[in-house]
Order: structure tokens, then C-alpha cells, then sequence
């Protein structure tokens, strides 16, 4: 399975890195692109549909939740950034060893998918509020550290593919670079451009909000229509990485 993923990976990915390396003189640029190629590897393909199936149905139900998408996003610039600093700091042979360390963190990733998607579909309860649905002043507290929580802990799913691109393109860049610290964070943000395109789109469309104003029931109908695909992404994800 990981095999396929990976050459649908490569088909839609290579147009992007081969702009990148175009641009590899402009490390600023050079970062973001390679961002957004690694937002394509396969590691990264279920966490970001999961994120975009997750917070695209938040949006078109209850309207868009620009603090949960900007702590999202500052998830993920936390994470590559820390990784980052840990390289620098450590040298080249903590960088061989770090992929191996995110290994079994990958492997968590399914069976989360599979369980948000069965709260999703309504089949149990947590005990503990998960915010997603619901809006009130407490509650879009935690939403926001759940949505950066969740930027965090997918950004931490290696493969082949976002080793290379991170450990081995990005970080030389990033060490001999005079303003090298900022390159993780721009790779960051360019893992989120699929994110963030479908959220600005949701929004120049009108259609945040659109079922709320509709009704609870087509709204209920969205939510266990995106439950489903998190659970198929869930099982996708344990068949291509376990």
C-alpha cells in the first residue's frame, strides 16, 4: 500500500520540488516550497486530509474558527521549529537518529483518525469535552490548544520521503543560512497551503456557516459523512504504515 501511495506522492509532488530547487538561491522561498512538497509526502497526505475533513465541515456547519486555524497552523511551526533547534544543537548525528525516534509516534496516527471518526459518527462520547462542534467562551479555549495539538502531532509523522526533504534539503540550508532559524517555521507554513486554500476557499465561497443557518440535521448529516472518511483515512493510514 505505502508503495502506491508513494508514486501518487512523487506525481503530484515532483512539479513542486522541481520549482524548488529552481529557486534554491532564494532560501526564504526555497523553505516554503519544500514545505508544501512535504505536505504532499505520503506521511503527511492522511494528516492533512484528516485536518482539512476535520476543520472543513467545522467551517461549513458552524462557520470558519479563524483562532483554531492560526493555532493549527502554529502547531506545526512549533514542532518544525523545535525539531530544527534540536538539530542545530545536537549536530548531524542526532539528525541520522531522529527519524527513527518519530517512527512509532507515526504509527499512532491511524487509529486517532479512527477514533475521532467514531465520535464523529455519534457511536460514544468522550467524557472530556472535544471541541469541534460545539461554541461557547470555555470551550473555544480549548478548542484552540486542541486544533494546536493536533498541528503539533501531525507535523511529527517522518517518512522517507519528509526526512529527505527536511533533514536533508532543508537543515544544511538552515545552518549555513545567516538567518537560517526562521527556514523551519516558513517549511511549516508551507505544509499548511493545502490547509489554509481550503478554509480561504470555504470562506470567499460563502459557505461558512452555510448549514448552521440551515438546520441541525443537514448539519448532523455533514459531520458523520466526514466521521466516515476519517475512519477510511484511519484504516488507509494503519495499512500504508503498519
Amino acid at each position: 500500500m505505502y508503495h502506491y501511495i508513494e508514486q501518487f506522492s512523487h506525481a503530484i509532488g515532483q512539479p513542486f520540488l522541481n520549482l524548488a530547487t529552481s529557486v534554491e538561491s532564494v532560501p526564504i522561498l526555497f523553505a516554503l516550497l519544500l514545505g508544501l512538497v512535504g505536505a504532499l509526502a505520503p506521511c503527511q497526505l492522511s494528516g492533512n486530509m484528516s485536518a482539512i475533513t476535520l476543520y472543513g465541515t467545522k467551517s461549513i456547519n458552524r462557520g470558519i474558527s479563524w483562532i483554531d486555524t492560526l493555532f493549527f497552523v502554529l502547531g506545526k511551526i512549533v514542532a518544525f521549529s523545535g525539531i530544527g533547534l534540536v538539530i542545530f544543537l545536537l549536530g548531524q548525528e542526532m539528525q541520522q537518529q531522529l527519524p527513527l525516534l518519530f517512527e512509532p509516534m507515526r504509527k499512532l496516527i491511524g487509529p486517532v483518525l479512527i477514533i475521532i471518526g467514531i465520535y464523529m459518527l455519534g457511536l460514544f462520547h468522550f467524557r472530556w469535552t472535544i471541541t469541534l462542534w460545539k461554541r461557547d467562551d470555555n470551550k473555544k479555549r480549548k478548542g484552540k490548544w486542541g486544533a494546536f495539538m493536533l498541528g503539533l502531532s501531525f507535523s511529527l509523522a517522518f517518512c522517507p520521503t519528509m526526512a529527505m526533504l527536511f533533514f536533508m534539503l532543508l537543515m544544511p540550508l538552515t545552518i549555513s543560512t545567516s538567518y537560517g532559524v526562521v527556514l523551519p517555521s516558513l517549511f511549516a507554513v508551507g505544509t499548511s497551503i493545502p490547509f489554509l486554500i481550503v478554509i480561504f476557499i470555504i470562506w470567499y465561497l460563502g459557505l461558512s456557516g452555510q448549514v448552521m443557518r440551515k438546520g441541525r440535521k443537514i448539519g448532523l448529516i455533514v459531520q458523520r459523512i466526514a466521521g466516515g472518511f476519517m475512519i477510511f483515512l484511519g484504516v488507509l493510514d494503519i495499512m500504508t504504515f503498519w
